[in-house]
């Protein structure tokens, strides 16, 4: 199947209704990361239909889980999961925060291409970045464990916001070395069309412990 077939069925497995427009971004985008990938490394991945598979839907997996109007995508690399969330949500702003100054080279060109207004790229690190205002959400892909995510950027979150982690296999070990201060609101399998292999999500709170509540 060709890069739009891909994407079209996918976005309706997943149930998401984008038009044209966005579609088309999309597809940009993943042609702006195979075209920069060779100099900048950017992925791991070389073929531009998997690229819509392992990066496209699988970021956008986590739609029904995002909340708030502002969003930080820590570590963000090439810019996932948060390019193709700030494509499907244009109402809601992002800010793309990586301390590789070649990848947020790459991703404030792609922002340029790809017209995304409510898109704000920082290169930094997490922990000494200070934004103006913390986040309702802050979501990580392909991070380092939870403890580390959370040392690093729990400064980011607003006290009432919510992380999101992608994870593979259920992370059983890291949710063990859970710091105190946090509560593991849900861990929610992830269905990404196509994708042979576990995805899953930590939804986490700061708040007093909790019990562990798996996710359907």
């Amino acid at each position: 199947m060709n890069l739009e077939g891909t994407l079209t069925e996918g976005l309706k497995e997943l149930g998401l209704k984008l038009h044209g427009e966005q579609q088309q971004r999309l597809l940009a985008y993943v042609g702006l990361l195979h075209k920069w990938n060779k100099a900048y490394n950017l992925t791991a991945v070389r073929d531009p239909v998997e690229m819509v598979t392992k990066h496209l839907l699988d970021s956008l997996a986590v739609v029904p889980h995002l909340e708030g109007q502002t969003v930080c995508d820590v570590g963000t690399g090439g810019g996932l999961p948060g390019i193709p969330l700030a494509i499907t949500f244009p109402d809601r702003s992002f800010t793309l925060l990586d301390s590789n100054g070649k990848k947020t080279r790459f991703l404030v060109q792609a922002v340029a291409e790809l017209g995304l207004a409510n898109v704000t790229v920082v290169n930094a690190r997490a922990e000494l970045y200070r934004p103006a205002a913390p986040f309702a959400t802050v979501i990580t892909r392909a991070y380092s464990s939870l403890a580390d995510m959370l040392a690093t950027s729990r400064h980011l979150l607003a006290p009432d916001g919510r992380f999101l982690a992608m994870k593979g296999t259920f992370p059983h070990e890291e949710l063990a070395a859970l710091p105190p201060g946090f509560r593991v609101e849900a861990v929610v399998e992830l269905h990404v069309p196509g994708l042979v292999g576990a995805r899953h999500l930590v939804r986490i709170a700061p708040a007093a412990d909790q019990p562990l509540k798996q996710g359907e």
